[in-house]
């Protein structure tokens, strides 16, 4: 994922993002479900199941600049969800939000991790919070877990051996050697999330925007093998799903099958 390493001047400068910016204001919004896929069926990671998130979340980011403007004055700003050269993670363990677990996604001890990070990058200096703690202790649930030992060490995730890579970053053919290693998983991945313990404070989301389809869930492995494209773009309609295309998504299917 070579565009990662692109822009980096920008994620450690958000004055390059935002002209006069003086705070992150970094938000989480939960999105664990409460209704799931059927077991015997092909998985795809929790945070898909619904409308895409980019737009739920950015049309939320414009109603809050709106607030803040509203109610304090001419404050400039710009919204990130995902979209940008910015660390979201880190800026939300600076703010205190959680801390950067081994698997290298922010955890927090109220609700786990399954939720989105955003943030607003405004021109209005604030009473600013500070870092929590580790608290990952002598775990390695999730080093452990891993089919493809992608968590190279505590805290370092190789992406290039990633799930959520193979099946939705990789455009070429998935290498042969992972063959039986992606434990069926059609798109992204939750495995390091799913063993967390802190996930078991997890709580289903309030937001309709991220339930899923209702045919989505019942679908069972023959079903998604025999899915033809009209009916990926209707369970998909507007879903983070769509950015592997149809072909991308049977791929998936046919190799892990």
């Amino acid at each position: 994922m070579s565009y990662m390493e692109n822009n980096f001047d920008k994620r450690l400068n958000p004055t390059l993002l935002v002209d006069g910016a003086k705070s992150v204001v970094s938000l989480l919004l939960n999105y664990y479900p409460s209704e799931f896929q059927n077991q015997e069926s092909y998985k795809i990671s929790k945070y898909a199941y619904g409308q895409d998130y980019h737009f739920v979340i950015k049309e939320k980011l414009k109603e809050l600049l709106f607030s803040i403007q509203e109610n304090i004055g001419a404050v400039d700003g710009r919204a990130f969800v995902d979209s940008a050269p910015i660390l979201d993670k880190a800026w939300a363990a600076k703010s205190g939000l959680g801390w950067i677990g081994k698997n290298s996604n922010l955890l927090t001890q109220q609700v786990g991790s399954f939720y989105f990070i955003a943030e607003l990058i405004i021109d209005l200096e604030l009473e600013y919070d500070y870092a929590t703690t580790d608290h990952c202790g002598t775990c390695t649930a999730c080093i452990d877990s891993c089919p493809t030992e992608a968590i190279v060490a505590p805290y370092i995730v190789d992406g290039s051996k990633c799930i959520s890579y193979f099946t939705i970053e990789l455009k070429e053919s998935i290498p042969t050697e992972m063959k039986g290693k992606l434990d069926d998983w059609a798109f992204g991945c939750d495995i390091c999330q799913d063993v967390c313990p802190w996930n078991k404070f997890s709580k289903p989301h309030n937001e309709p925007l991220f339930d899923p389809n209702p045919e989505f869930l019942s679908m069972s492995k023959k079903d998604w093998e025999e899915i033809t494209e009209e009916t990926f773009k209707t369970i998909f309609k507007n879903s983070a799903v769509k950015r592997t295309k149809f072909e991308g998504f049977i791929r998936n299917i046919d190799f892990i099958k």
